[in-house]
C-alpha cells in the first residue's frame, strides 16, 4: 500500500545536530549489505524471495544466527516470553534502559527479502560500527527482532511488539494458532524461544525505539530518494467477516431458488472497491481491500452455503476508517438481504493511527537531510513502532523500494539504499543519545 506524504509545520524543536566526536563515524555499505544476504540464508526461495514464518525452523535457525553474530560486538541478550530477542550493549550509564534499534526477521509466505529484515540488519551494522571505533554511548543500545510481526503464521500482525506495548495478553498471544491447530505459545517452546524474560514494557523497558523499513510504496522511488522521514502510521482495522446461505445441489436447484454465500461475497468484493474508489473517502486517501476468502462445502457441484472473507480497511484519519466500515456494513447487509444470506462481521484488530514523537522525529530529519533526503511520509501499513510508541518515543525510516513492491519476491532495495538506511539510523541514533545525555545532565 502507498504512503501518504504530509506537510509539516515548522519545527520549534532545539538543533539535535550531530556531536563532533561521531561526525566521522560512518557505515560500511558492503557489510550491510553482506549481512543482509547473511540474514537471508533460511527460508530464501528459488524466485529470490523469502518464506520464513513464524517460529519455523527456518526462523530458529536466523534467531540462533542474530544472537551469534550480535554477542561478537559486546551484546548480552533477554529472550521475552513471547520470543522477542534485545541484543543488549552496555552504555555509559545503564542505570536507563536501552534505546531500541529493532524490526523482524520473519518474512510472508511468499516475501521478499528486505521488508523487517533490512531494519534489523541496518540497527546490527549500527552496533558494528560503535564496536569497531571503540564508541560507548551515553545509554545502552539494544537490537530487537520483535516476534511475528507480519501476523502470516498466527494473526493478527505485530503481534508480539503488541504484547509489548499493552494492547495484547501474553495468554491471547501465545494462544494464537495457525491453520495446522499449531499455537504460538508451543511451536516457541519447540524451537527454544519462549524466554524466561516477561513480555511488557514494565518488566523489560525500552527508553526509546528507531525503525528502519523499506517504504513498501511508490513515493520514494518516484522522487528518485533513498530514505524517507515517517512522521507517524495511519489507521487499520481487520475484520472476519462470515456469510451463511444454504448448501444445495448445483444442477437441480433454481436460480431464483438459492442462498448463494460465494456470489454474496463476490458482490462484497465488488461492493468495497466501489466505496473506496467512488465515494468521498477516495480523495483522502482510504483503502479497503479483501484479500482472504474460504467457502465450503469445496464441491463443484453443490453451491457453497458458508464463506469467511478478511477485510482490510485503512486511511490516514481513524473518523474515515470508521465511515468505510458503516459504508461496508450498510452496503454487504443490503447484499445479504438480496441473496437471503446472514452475516457475521466481526472487528478483530485496531491500530489507530498515530504521529511519532517530534524529537525522535527531528532526529531523522537532521540525519536524512545530510545525504540529501527531506522526504516526509505517513506510512500506509502497521509496523513494531505502532505499538512501541504507546509506551516510549518512537520514530521511522523508509528506504526507497523498486516501484514501492513489497510482500512479493520481486522486492528490492539498491544495496546504496539500504546502506543509506543504516546510515541515517546511525545519524538519528546517535543524536537522540547525545540529547538523552544533555537532557540528564540537566536533571
Amino acid at each position: 500500500m502507498a504512503a501518504t506524504p504530509v506537510t509539516l509545520e515548522p519545527t520549534t524543536l532545539p538543533s539535535l545536530r550531530l556531536s563532533a566526536k561521531y561526525s566521522g563515524l560512518r557505515i560500511d555499505a558492503v557489510r550491510t549489505n553482506a549481512t543482509l544476504e547473511a540474514a537471508c540464508t533460511w527460508g530464501n526461495t528459488s524466485d529470490g524471495g523469502m518464506n520464513r514464518l513464524t517460529c519455523n525452523n527456518d526462523d530458529k535457525s536466523v534467531r540462533d544466527w542474530f544472537i551469534s553474530e550480535t554477542k561478537k560486538y559486546g551484546c548480552h541478550h533477554r529472550v521475552d516470553e513471547m520470543g522477542n530477542i534485545f541484543a543488549i550493549r552496555p552504555g555509559q550509564n545503564n542505570n536507563l534502559p536501552p534505546i531500541g534499534l529493532g524490526s523482524h526477521l520473519d518474512t510472508q509466505p511468499t516475501g521478499g527479502k528486505y521488508d523487517g529484515i533490512l531494519g534489523v540488519v541496518c540497527g546490527m551494522e549500527v552496533l558494528r560500527v560503535l564496536h569497531a571505533n571503540s564508541i560507548t554511548t551515553y545509554a545502552p543500545v539494544a537490537i530487537i527482532n520483535w516476534t511475528n510481526e507480519e501476523g502470516a503464521r498466527f494473526p493478527p500482525a505485530m503481534l508480539c511488539s503488541g504484547v509489548w506495548g499493552g494492547e495484547f495478553t501474553v495468554k491471547y498471544a501465545q494462544g494464537r494458532q495457525d491453520l495446522e491447530g499449531n499455537t504460538l505459545g508451543g511451536e516457541l517452546k519447540r524451537i527454544g524461544y519462549m524466554g524466561p524474560t516477561p513480555c511488557s514494557f514494565e518488566a523489560n523497558p525500552l527508553l526509546a525505539h528507531f525503525e528502519v523499513h523499506i517504504e513498501q510504496g511508490p513515493i520514494l522511488d518516484v522522487a528518485e530518494k533513498p530514505v524517507g522521514i515517517v512522521r507517524g502510521v495511519q489507521s487499520i482495522r481487520w475484520y472476519n467477516v462470515g456469510v451463511q446461505g444454504r448448501e444445495a445441489h448445483t444442477g437441480t436447484t433454481p436460480m431464483d431458488r438459492r442462498s448463494d454465500a460465494l456470489l454474496g461475497a463476490a458482490k462484497m468484493i465488488v461492493e468495497t472497491n466501489r466505496i473506496v474508489t467512488e465515494t468521498e473517502v477516495a480523495s483522502r486517501g482510504g483503502r479497503a481491500t479483501i484479500a482472504v476468502i474460504n467457502s465450503s462445502p469445496q464441491s463443484i457441484n453443490t453451491i457453497a452455503g458458508k464463506v469467511n472473507i478478511g477485510l482490510d480497511i485503512r486511511a490516514p484519519a481513524d473518523s474515515d476508517v470508521g465511515l468505510i466500515e458503516k459504508q461496508c456494513r450498510e452496503g454487504f447487509a443490503k447484499i445479504c438481504q438480496q441473496h437471503s444470506l446472514e452475516m457475521t462481521f466481526d472487528n478483530f484488530w485496531i491500530s489507530p493511527a498515530l504521529n511519532f514523537d517530534p524529537t525522535m522525529v527531528e532526529c531523522v530529519k537532521q540525519s536524512s537531510s545530510q545525504i540529501g533526503c527531506d522526504i516526509e511520509i505517513v506510512s500506509g501499513a502497521g509496523h513494531d513502532s505502532v505499538y512501541t510508541s504507546r509506551k516510549v518515543p518512537t520514530a521511522m525510516i523508509f528506504v526507497r523500494c523498486k516501484d514501492g513492491v513489497s510482500h512479493h519476491p520481486a522486492e528490492y532495495s539498491r544495496d546504496e539504499d539500504c546502506a543509506a538506511g543504516a546510515e541515517a539510523l546511525l545519524g538519528a541514533y546517535l543524536r537522540y543519545d547525545d540529547y538523552i545525555r544533555r537532557s540528564t545532565a540537566k536533571i
